[in-house]
C-alpha cells in the first residue's frame, strides 16, 4: 500500500503535508473502501512497530543483566515496559500526527549509524560470535556500508532544518 501510494505522490506530483491526505491515493484503486484500507494498514503498522520496539527494549534491557529474551523473566519484562511507556508518553506530546511520523523517522535515522556500528562491532567480537565472528573483509564492507548510511542519515537530518 504504501509502494503505491508513493507511486502515486511522486507520479502525480502531489505534496502530502497532513496525514489524512495520503488515503486519497488509494481512492481511484479501492473507492470508497480507501480510506479503511488505510485506516488498518496505519493500525497494523503500528502493532507490527510497537511490537518490534517491545521486543528490542525487552532484549536490550535483558542483554545488560546476561540473559537472553525471556517474556518471563522480569529483567525483559521491564525492558518492555520502559520502551512502550517512553511511546506512549510522546505520543502525548504529538499534535499533528503526519509532523510526528516524520520526526520518528528522524529520530530513527539518527539511532541507525549507532545500532549498525554496534552490530559490526559485536558480529566481530570473537567472544560473542566464535567461529561465526566477521572476517576482516566483512568488517572492511560493513564499515563502508556503515559510513555510507551514516552520510546519508546526516544529510536527510541536515535537509530538516
Amino acid at each position: 500500500m504504501i509502494l503505491i501510494a508513493a507511486e502515486t505522490f511522486y507520479k502525480n506530483g502531489i505534496i502530502i503535508t497532513e496525514l489524512p491526505q495520503a488515503y486519497v491515493t488509494l481512492k481511484p484503486i479501492l473507492g470508497h473502501l480507501a480510506s479503511y484500507v488505510f485506516a488498518i494498514a496505519l493500525i497494523f503498522s503500528g502493532f507490527s512497530s510497537s511490537i518490534t520496539a517491545g521486543m528490542a527494549g525487552g532484549t536490550t534491557w535483558a542483554g545488560m543483566f546476561n540473559e537472553p529474551f525471556d517474556i518471563k523473566d522480569n529483567h525483559t519484562r521491564i525492558g518492555i515496559t520502559i520502551t512502550l511507556l517512553g511511546a506512549l508518553i510522546v505520543i502525548f506530546f504529538v499534535s499533528n500526527p503526519f509532523q510526528g511520523l516524520i520526526w520518528s523517522q528522524i529520530m530513527l535515522s539518527i539511532q541507525l549509524p549507532l545500532t549498525v556500528f554496534s552490530l559490526i562491532r559485536l558480529t566481530s567480537w570473537e567472544k560473542v560470535m566464535g567461529k561465526f565472528k566477521n572476517s576482516r573483509l566483512d568488517n572492511i564492507i560493513l564499515l563502508i556500508i556503515g559510513i555510507i548510511v551514516t552520510i546519508l542519515n546526516i544529510t536527510l537530518f541536515l535537509s530538516f532544518l
